[in-house]
């Protein structure tokens, strides 16, 4: 055994060894990712083969330059660095993929810095124990290195030897992009999925693709014109879908209200968490709205994001043109790009004031310029509320009760009618840190991940913030003259979660599949249009993308004049086509196709040997979904809509924005209109309705709960008590 040791130590001693060591090391580590971090889906042996071989190449390429340096201190030094940056991309996905499901594209580094405030907290919860793993060789190779057991090789590696390992690596990684190939054709031309190009070449090699994506949608946006706008315009009148009569123009004229539900799915709506023999309702008062007469409650709206997450939910709705492949639209393109987003349509027909309520940096995802190119007059950002800290805030910004109480001092200086956002945050990930005192009392879930046990109660918070803001809206006067917006922006618990999710949704871990997963991709999408008795729950599916059309034709808006690839949802013409953000997956009536996998969508069943006839519907509607993508993918990336003349709208004067005052500049119309001001504060004489807005804590909403628990807790320690006086006393006998 000595003998064989010291025969590796001295083979490690050379260059060669010392890059095959490091080689070895970054191999290991990949296997670890790929079998412990990261869902390959990997089927068969051939996909494995792949999987297992595909770090060697580059891995060899990159670090075996190190070969052609003659000096020993830059030969240890640069390949030590070359190895270190191939470490350092590998753990960053594997972190990053625990939250988003999806690997660091280039876009993602470039859009960083404007998503990275108030990350640090859930960014460190995203660490595992099993992390040493990744960490552990640097020690052990810098105690080799110490103790001398692993030499330093002064002898100049052979140049013929070193162009050998470098022509032998361009093979090895040539050879694999053939095999690749042939388990899936056109894997680098057609962009079937992130996943796909990691599984069968690496992560170096997805990174030099995601460069390449990048560089090719810059390259669109610079070469486009006019004339790119022929097929798109033709697409989009063909995919026009007429409004629906019954409720065209049926809240025309009133103030439209969103209320963005942060991470919230459609399993919650109805959803009881069981516990400790009890069942608890998880939000009662969204259930309420859900089934109300006055509610338009579609059950079947998938989320359609991609990396872009909330950026990209935001982008759909208020676009009706679908987020990037890769990156955020708003960080890359939002500041940039001409838009006719729905705030600027509706200060058009209406004349509606605009604004956002947000209690994060308005930085965050690039919101403080993106909005300008939206069109939206105002920006309330964390800046405008209550100062943070540790008793009011978490990460991602100020808790949504207190928020929303603060907002009501601008939004009643609004002039009317008006289009509003609220973005809400404490329903975030990670769901264990956003609730603080009184708030704290929902019960937790009971599974081996914190994540999902913390989910139910975050959800209730939310539940309860929403239901604050209706009642003000009710109390206020405001609410018989609008129509609020719910809807949900993207998945709350990851697709690497939802096998410890399963049994709480009436599953197992076991038989969870592909199908599953994309069912559990559908968020609420709720429009509440108050004094209407037309309401019921509409089975429609549809996605995010077609919720500006769906609006616009229930104010009395005609989509079909603005380059839009969504449908109004309420037509009978929608065609019921889904396409998720990735190529290939979509969700209709009748077929899913999720991840490779396609299955019959009202049963679950997966479809592994199609006929004829199916394979011809598969490909129509795969067609039909991959054509909608690139429609909005053209639009988007090359900036066609600086070129459309289908309507007057014009464009977007951003000089005219400045969220730096807006209270001031609130104020300012106010006493300029005079007896014309159509606030709410006007309405009022000046009477604020701040005082009207309550939002009581669990703790109150619920004190049944901890009366209970504090009676358990006295008769408890009155038993304790009782018994250790008994055994006082039988020690005094």
């Amino acid at each position: 055994m000595k003998k064989m040791t010291r025969k590796l130590l001295n083979f490690m001693s050379t260059r060669l060894g010392f890059v095959l060591t490091l080689l070895c090391f970054y191999w290991l580590k990949t296997m670890w990712a790929y079998t412990v971090d990261f869902n390959l889906d990997i089927q068969g042996f051939y996909q494995a083969f792949l999987a297992f071989v595909n770090p060697i190449p580059l891995g060899l390429l990159f670090i075996g330059l190190a070969l052609y340096f003659k000096r020993s201190a830059i030969f240890y030094g640069f390949s030590i660095f070359v190895y270190i940056l191939l470490f350092i991309w590998l753990f960053s996905n594997a972190v990053y993929y625990r939250e988003f499901s999806d690997f660091v594209t280039v876009n993602t580094m470039m859009a960083s810095s404007s998503v990275s405030a108030g990350l640090g907290e859930a960014a460190l919860g995203l660490f595992r124990p099993w992390d040493i793993i990744y960490l552990i060789d640097f020690p052990i190779l810098g105690y080799l290195m110490y103790k001398k057991l692993i030499r330093v090789d002064h002898r100049p590696f052979n140049k013929r030897a070193s162009f050998a390992i470098t022509a032998l690596s361009t093979m090895l990684f040539t050879a694999n992009l053939f095999l690749a190939e042939i388990d899936r054709p056109q894997l680098l031309t057609r962009g079937f999925s992130n996943y796909y190009v990691v599984r069968a070449l690496g992560l170096p090699a997805f990174l030099g693709y995601s460069g390449n994506q990048t560089y090719q949608a810059n390259k669109e946006r610079s070469k486009a014109s006019a004339e790119d706008l022929k097929p798109v315009e033709e697409y989009i009148q063909n995919h026009y879908a007429e409004p629906n009569k019954d409720y065209f123009g049926i809240a025309k004229g009133r103030n439209v209200i969103y209320v963005h539900l942060e991470s919230f799915q459609q399993f919650l709506i109805d959803y009881k968490l069981q516990t400790d023999g009890k069942s608890y309702e998880v939000t009662p008062f969204l259930n309420s709205l859900y089934h109300s007469n006055s509610t338009l409650a579609f059950s079947n709206v998938f989320n359609q994001v991609k990396a872009g997450k909330t950026s990209d939910a935001e982008t759909m709705i208020e676009t009706g043109l679908f987020g990037l492949n890769q990156g955020s639209f708003m960080v890359n393109y939002g500041g940039t790009n001409t838009q006719q987003a729905a705030p600027f349509i509706l200060s058009k027909n209406g004349d509606y004031t605009s604004a956002v309520f947000h209690g994060n940096a308005g930085s965050f995802w690039n919101r403080n310029t993106a909005y300008k190119q939206w069109g939206y007059n105002y920006f309330f950002d964390a800046s405008y509320f209550t100062k943070q800290d540790d008793t009011n805030s978490f990460q991602y910004g100020l808790n949504d009760k207190i928020m929303l109480k603060d907002s009501i001092k601008y939004l009643e200086r609004l002039q009317q009618p008006f289009y509003v956002k609220y973005i809400t945050v404490s329903n975030h990930y990670p769901y264990t840190t956003s609730l603080i005192g009184d708030e704290i009392g929902f019960p937790l879930a009971k599974t081996k991940d914190e994540t999902i046990n913390g989910y139910f109660a975050t959800a209730n918070y939310l539940d309860s913030s929403v239901k604050a803001l209706f009642d003000y809206l009710k109390k206020s006067g405001l609410y018989d003259n609008s129509i609020i917006v719910l809807y949900g922006d993207h998945f709350g618990i990851s697709q690497t979660r939802n096998p410890n999710l399963a049994p709480l949704v009436g599953k197992t871990s076991e038989t969870w599949s592909n199908y599953d997963n994309a069912m559990m991709q559908r968020v609420p999408y709720m429009v509440v249009i108050p004094g209407m008795d037309k309401g019921k729950i509409i089975d429609t599916y549809g996605g995010q993308v077609d919720m500006l059309p769906t609006l616009e034709h229930l104010l009395g808006i005609d989509s079909k004049n603005y380059l839009q690839v969504g449908q109004d949802m309420l037509s009978t013409q929608h065609q019921q086509i889904t396409a998720f953000r990735s190529s290939n997956n979509f969700v209709t009536p009748k077929y899913t196709s999720f991840n490779g996998r396609t299955y019959y969508t009202q049963t679950g069943e997966e479809i592994t040997n199609p006929d004829e006839t199916i394979k011809k519907e598969l490909d129509d509607i795969r067609n039909a979904a991959n054509t909608q993508l690139k429609i909005s993918d053209a639009i988007q990336t090359g900036d066609l809509i600086r070129f459309y003349e289908g309507n007057d709208l014009g464009k977007v004067d951003v000089k005219k924005y400045s969220y730096n005052h807006s209270f001031k500049a609130l104020k300012k119309i106010e006493e300029e209109k005079g007896d014309q001001s159509t606030s709410l504060y006007s309405q009022r004489k000046g009477e604020s309705t701040i005082d009207l807005f309550d939002a009581p804590s669990y703790r109150a909403l619920h004190p049944e709960q901890f009366e209970s628990t504090s009676s358990s807790e006295d008769s408890s320690e009155s038993s304790s008590d009782s018994s250790s006086s008994s055994s006082s006393s039988s020690s005094k006998q």
